[in-house]
């Protein structure tokens, strides 16, 4: 297992350059501080699961999109495969 039990992986970063979307504007949308989204996406803190559940509906994805206990494949690696 590579990640530590605590470990949280998202792609809240990936979302928001998919949508276009400042990390203000994630987080004006949210109700938080925008520094908040800073350490969201780098995982320096875990959101609540209603924090969770709000940024899966911002972006319109199911949670486990944006969330999970695995780190994600990089874009680049999905990329090579096809």
């Amino acid at each position: 297992m590579s990640s530590t039990p605590e470990a949280v992986h998202n792609r809240i970063s990936l979302l928001r350059a998919e949508q276009g979307v400042s990390r203000r504007e994630l987080a004006d949308a949210l109700g938080v501080h925008y520094q908040t989204v800073g350490y969201l996406e780098r995982g320096e803190y875990n959101p609540s699961l209603h924090l969770a559940l709000r940024l899966a509906a911002f972006f319109g994805v199911p949670v486990e999109v944006v969330f999970s206990l695995e780190p994600f494949p990089r874009v680049s690696d999905q990329t090579h495969s096809a």
